[in-house]
């Protein structure tokens, strides 16, 4: 086994539309926003960390995998949502070796995330003919950390991201973090599934995040070219932060909109402002 330092490379796949509600307003658009996988490679073998969706999406990503000529002997899940996981069936036909691996809590979700029909039948509607037709679940950690080529990798659950029981895959060996959907970078925080409280539980979040001293940070949801780099965390804040800020103080829907906006207007994806925006004036009453 090798103790030399391991490397980190990122695929993205740019944004495309989905098949989702018409648009309420400009920048609306049924659009899926840009997302990672990242490959962490030692000199023979490597790890995935999350898959894409779709299987063209999916089967792009082994094509670039496989130029680095390196035994793929595991996909590390980050969190639940079947965006990160979903591929998983299709990652397998390319690499069998390829073990499903994700913390218990992050496995339940994905788990319910399968069975749940609404949310089933969700993932299928935006997608149709896209995804696997049979769900692949990751396996759950036994602890909390695993090695490769006798490299530690950490998996650390802080908690809230985009959704509860998140955790971000810490690389010390190469002072990296694939932060899942921890960190965002350069596109709109998909904020559906919080209120104000878990808000500042995911700027807490984000602290633990920063506490490990990444030099090398790669979000989950990031623009196509984004610098992997630590100033994603505190901007991740920074976003949260006036996200909630505006919800209380602006009126509709579009207010809200227009307010982040202003603020974060270079950022990927307005869909998944609108869709976060319709959601916390819901919230609100």
């Amino acid at each position: 086994m090798s103790s030399d330092a391991l490397t980190v490379d990122v695929y993205v796949a740019p944004m495309r539309p989905f098949a989702g509600a018409p648009a309420q307003g400009p920048g609306d658009d049924p659009m899926w926003s840009p997302m990672s996988s990242t490959l962490i490679a030692g000199a023979e073998e490597a790890v995935l960390v999350d898959t894409l969706v779709t299987l063209d999406q999916v089967d792009a990503l082994a094509e670039w995998v496989r130029g680095f000529k390196k035994r793929v002997t595991g996909v590390y899940i980050t969190h639940g949502h079947q965006d990160h996981w979903i591929g998983l069936a299709r990652i397998q036909e390319h690499f069998p070796q390829a073990r499903g691996i994700a913390t218990p809590e992050v496995v339940e979700r994905a788990r319910f995330e399968a069975t749940n029909p609404q949310l089933s039948a969700y993932w299928k509607a935006i997608f149709p003919g896209e995804l696997p037709q049979t769900a692949v679940l990751p396996q759950p950690l036994d602890g909390d950390q695993f090695e490769l080529e006798g490299q530690v990798l950490r998996a650390v659950s802080v908690g809230q991201g985009d959704t509860e029981f998140s955790t971000v895959l810490h690389v010390p060996s190469t002072a990296a973090v694939v932060g899942g959907d921890v960190v965002y970078n350069g596109v709109h925080m998909m904020t559906g599934e919080t209120d104000e409280k878990s808000r500042e539980a995911w700027i807490a979040s984000l602290d633990a995040v920063a506490a490990l001293n990444p030099k090398i940070v790669v979000a989950g949801h990031k623009s196509v070219g984004a610098p992997d780099l630590p100033e994603s965390i505190g901007a991740s804040q920074h976003y949260l932060r006036d996200f909630s800020r505006i919800v209380n103080e602006q009126g509709s829907v579009e207010d809200v909109v227009n307010a982040m906006l202003k603020l974060h207007g270079d950022r990927d994806n307005p869909r998944a402002l609108w869709h976060s925006a319709r959601t916390a004036v819901a919230k609100r009453g």
